[in-house]
């Protein structure tokens, strides 16, 4: 059966190759999706891992080995999103893994644990790296709160709110926006619980932000610079490796050929840019 690939109501939690299983949010059930989203399993988690097994036997399928990108979204988007970063990776020979997440429907922490998971599950993976975007970087840290995995090199931060999002402050009691975002939009401001205790890691990783470069930004109601949702200054969590600003709004980030370029030069050799030194953010 032919599915849309888990936008909305599931999560991620198995990859093996172009295969996933997913977990229903409302229903507490699991699926097994083939690489063209066709549904090839339904019910108990055994069941869709015992299927996996007998493709794997009927199709020779071999286990999976080097290195593995995983693409993590942000707050109502899908993996879908990082278009042609995507595509340069697996020309590169990475094995790309697209993390799908219902990120309007559950908490960032919930989310966290269906990425623990799918890390988990990448057996035969000697090195993972990983590529965030907005949300998608908070969802990571929440998951270091109290799981890690030695096999995670680097990974790239793109827009993301590590010192959480002025919009929201803005929005968070709007009804509307309560309806859209869901639990973890509650849970993007500056002033929430969470985004303060979330840890830095301590794996390499580099700031990628969008800025105009002067002290106004896209947004005239964000302070000081900033790339229409952003702040540039929330963006810049201490400890990062290399820090890199473009003039390019939040959601286009990914699309960029100059934030693409660096994003690979990154997941290679620690840094952005290839013909300069990192510029690295200290920690206070």
């Amino acid at each position: 059966m032919k599915t849309i690939g888990g936008r909305q109501f599931w999560g991620d939690v198995y990859y093996f190759q172009g295969y996933r299983i997913q977990q229903n949010i409302v229903t507490r059930h699991y699926r097994l999706l083939n690489p063209d989203d066709i549904r090839l399993a339904f019910g108990k988690y055994e069941t869709c891992i015992g299927k996996m097994k007998k493709i794997r036997l009927k199709r020779n399928l071999s286990a999976m080995t080097g290195k593995a990108v995983i693409l993590v979204h942000g707050i109502m988007r899908s993996s879908k999103s990082f278009g042609p970063l995507e595509k340069k990776l697996r020309e590169n020979g990475y094995l790309v893994f697209g993390f799908d997440y219902p990120s309007t429907r559950i908490p960032i922490t919930e989310s966290a644990e269906y990425l623990r998971r799918c890390i988990e599950s990448l057996e035969g993976i000697s090195e993972i790296s990983l590529i965030v975007h907005s949300m998608g970087g908070l969802v990571v840290r929440s998951m270091l709160m109290h799981n890690t995995d030695p096999r995670i090199k680097r990974m790239v931060m793109m827009g993301v709110p590590n010192k959480g999002a002025v919009p929201a402050d803005l929005l968070k009691d709007n009804p509307l926006f309560k309806t859209f975002l869901g639990p973890a939009g509650q849970q993007l401001g500056t002033k929430d619980g969470l985004i303060p205790s979330l840890p830095v890691p301590e794996f390499e990783f580099g700031v990628l932000a969008g800025g105009k470069g002067d002290k106004k930004g896209y947004n005239p109601l964000l302070p000081g610079d900033d790339d229409g949702t952003v702040s540039v200054a929330s963006t810049r969590l201490e400890g990062a490796s290399d820090f890199m600003m473009e003039p390019i709004l939040h959601s286009f980030l990914m699309f960029n050929e100059k934030c693409v370029d660096a994003t690979m030069n990154f997941l290679e050799h620690g840094k952005f840019r290839a013909d300069a030194p990192a510029q690295p953010i200290p920690q206070d």
